[in-house]
């Protein structure tokens, strides 16, 4: 059976799944050239990133496939209900990239605490001019103990990001339509010790109010979860992160909140314009930035793999 890894796969998972009697392909192929691509070459699985969207049309159009396996820990991407019912099963990770998510989300909140976003950029050009100026100018940095982290999305991904921000002294609060009151997160040390702790749910507009700092975990068809509306119900000056999904963030919206001192920095790693975020976004020294590579590290990268190539050995069974 023939398997196509449209975007990469980790040596250890194309190893396990050519030692389990799979042909691995890992040619990339463009979305548009995709049907024909599974059809010349009878492909019978794929796995796939959520770049690429699998439609009904061509569910239909490719009788060779039997199954798709998405490196995301959500289906948006993937006409699941219609895939099953023409008998082609449907797989995706678990929690294989939070921890790398998570840790991007502290990656961007550190470096715009402490400017350090501003300072890569004045060094190389000012550093060895204007030290002394560039030392005062970004000493006035703030720290994240006791401050108050707000996580719209308390999926894998935010239950994650909730862990790290315990550990630094944060208190955190939450918001999911799918919880109410009160979740409890287990939180792991590296001696196998393990503590609960109660994470304080409230709804959006509480949230938006009490957050010094607020990060999006969350998948939605609909644009603009964040816009002009939301920005004005922060806090003055709160810091704003969004790893999860393009599209979520009206981004005239947030250049608004940041020129007016709303927002006094964010850290984008998904963009509407993928992959030509717009200038104004790319220039403004308020922003942190990233090419939508929160998922990617190379332990994310491997044990996607492998979580991924076992469960299509397992599902195709041969």
């Amino acid at each position: 059976m023939k398997i196509l890894a449209n975007d990469g796969i980790s040596e250890s998972g194309k190893n396990t799944l050519e030692n389990a009697g799979f042909e691995v392909i890992t040619t990339k192929v463009a979305q548009e050239q995709l049907q024909n691509f599974i059809n010349d070459e009878a492909i019978n699985a794929i796995i796939i990133k959520n770049n690429i969207q699998i439609h009904s049309e061509l569910i239909d159009n490719c009788p060779s496939l039997k199954l798709i396996a998405n490196a995301s820990t959500n289906n948006d991407n993937i006409d699941v209900i219609y895939a099953q019912e023409c008998g082609v099963e449907v797989v995706n990770i678990n929690d294989a990239s939070a921890n790398a998510i998570a840790e991007l989300v502290f990656a961007h909140l550190l470096g715009m605490v402490r400017f350090l976003h501003q300072a890569n950029r004045e060094m190389p050009l000012e550093g060895d001019m204007n030290f002394n100026s560039l030392k005062k100018h970004f000493s006035e940095g703030t720290e994240l103990r006791g401050k108050t982290l707000g996580i719209i999305g308390m999926n894998i991904d935010g239950q994650q990001v909730a862990k790290i921000a315990l550990g630094l002294g944060m208190k955190v609060i939450g918001f999911d339509v799918e919880f109410n009151d009160t979740i409890t997160i287990p939180v792991e040390f590296y001696n196998g010790q393990v503590i609960d702790i109660e994470i304080e749910m409230t709804n959006s507009d509480e949230l938006l109010k009490d957050a010094d700092f607020i990060t999006l975990h969350v998948s939605s068809e609909e644009n603009h979860v964040i816009g002009a509306k939301e920005f004005e119900k922060m806090k003055n000056g709160v810091g704003f992160i969004n790893v999860a999904q393009s599209g979520l963030v009206n981004e005239i919206a947030l250049v608004n909140a940041i020129e007016s001192g709303k927002v006094k920095y964010a850290g984008l790693d998904t963009f509407e314009n993928q992959p030509t975020p717009e200038i104004q976004l790319l220039m403004n020294p308020e922003l942190s930035l990233s090419p939508n590579i929160a998922a990617l590290t190379q332990e994310s990268q491997h044990k996607i793999s492998t979580e991924l190539a076992d469960k299509i050995i397992n599902s195709l069974h041969i």
